[in-house]
């Protein structure tokens, strides 16, 4: 075989071959006349994505080895087979230990059932319901308090039964910074406020709410501040007022996460900064005839709960009737006098 016609032979050949690859990039080395005695040239393909390719032409015949990413396959094989089991089961939360089943957990408390199937339990203090509702001669209406992740229940019921509330208050409610009507420079001040490791638990709930029990129970980084009782996040009041905190919660303690983390705790970052089906900045005033009143309370100092978005909310909706407390934190409830004074605001209709 000529010279002339290798080279021609060479050239379509690698036109061919190479035609089906387009890398990005790829560097090529050339040797000639390798090895004089076999008349053989040597072409190397390097790719950036893994893949090399071999050309070899001699006299009589043309050989073509392809290999493509052996290494990465195996890793893939790999990450497949053994670890996406082992991610799955990690990311997926357990099941919640069930009530009254008979491996799960004593009923302690009367409970009713719902038209969905599920049970909702509680627990009487004081007066008997029946007695207390003849004095107070509430009828079919009754008062909602939300505090801290109950301001999302409180915000649904003056969506969506403000016929049936007598009047409302938010005390220290959690904000979703992804509501339509928020500001966004306003929002995004808020959120860039707290701490690093709550904006990444925040974002995991709005965005990717199926990795939120794996996020705050894996041990490679920190996870939400609230949930794992940092004191980062009390003021200095609220570190004053942590022995009254506790003492109060030592009653249910045991059965706020009786049913699981996930079912009691992960479910409301979901729900309360997942994607909302309503905008509450467009909700009307549920008591336009003053037979009512919507209070929000909150504490200036407060590092979970930015006060900055609870002002502007008591600006744009102006039917609510807003108090500050100065000084105070999130856990300002506990303060000598505060929480009477929260139930006269409500059941007087005072600001």
């Amino acid at each position: 075989m000529t010279a002339e016609v290798k080279k021609k032979i060479s050239a379509e050949t690698r036109k061919s071959k190479y035609e089906s690859f387009i890398p990005l990039s790829f560097s090529v080395y050339r040797i000639n006349d390798f090895i004089s005695t076999c008349n053989i040239d040597l072409t190397v393909m390097v790719y950036n994505y893994g893949v090399i390719g071999f050309h070899l032409l001699t006299d009589s015949i043309l050989f073509t080895v392809q290999i493509q990413g052996i290494l990465m396959k195996l890793l893939l094989v790999f990450f497949t087979g053994f670890l996406a089991p082992w991610a799955y089961q990690s990311a997926y939360p357990p099941p919640p230990n069930k009530l009254g089943s008979p491996d799960g957990l004593p009923i302690t408390n009367p409970r009713i059932k719902l038209r969905d199937g599920r049970h909702l339990s509680y627990k009487e203090f004081g007066v008997p319901k029946e007695e207390l509702a003849d004095q107070l001669r509430l009828g079919s209406k009754f008062y909602v308090v939300g505090y801290s992740m109950g301001g999302q229940v409180t915000w649904t019921c003056l969506k969506y039964i403000p016929h049936r509330l007598a009047g409302v208050t938010f005390i220290a409610p959690a904000i979703n910074y992804w509501w339509p009507s928020l500001p966004a420079n306003l929002s995004n001040e808020a959120y860039s406020k707290q701490f690093l490791q709550d904006q990444w638990c925040l974002r995991v709930a709005h965005y990717l709410p199926w990795l939120t029990y794996w996020w705050n129970t894996q041990r490679l980084f920190p996870s939400s501040s609230v949930i794992s009782h940092s004191p980062a996040i009390l003021s200095r009041q609220d570190i004053q007022l942590v022995p009254r905190f506790l003492a109060g919660g030592a009653v249910v303690q045991g059965q706020v996460r009786q049913q699981g983390e996930y079912e009691s705790i992960h479910r409301d970052m979901n729900v309360g900064f997942g994607t909302w089906e309503f905008d509450p900045m467009e909700i009307e005033n549920p008591f336009p005839n003053n037979e009512g009143s919507v209070h929000m309370w909150m504490g200036d100092e407060d590092i979970f709960v930015p006060v900055t978005l609870q002002r502007y909310i008591a600006q744009q909706l102006q039917w609510i009737k807003y108090h500050e407390v100065k000084g105070a934190g999130h856990l300002f409830p506990y303060a000598d006098g505060i929480s009477d004074a929260i139930l006269k605001a409500l059941l007087n209709g005072k600001s």
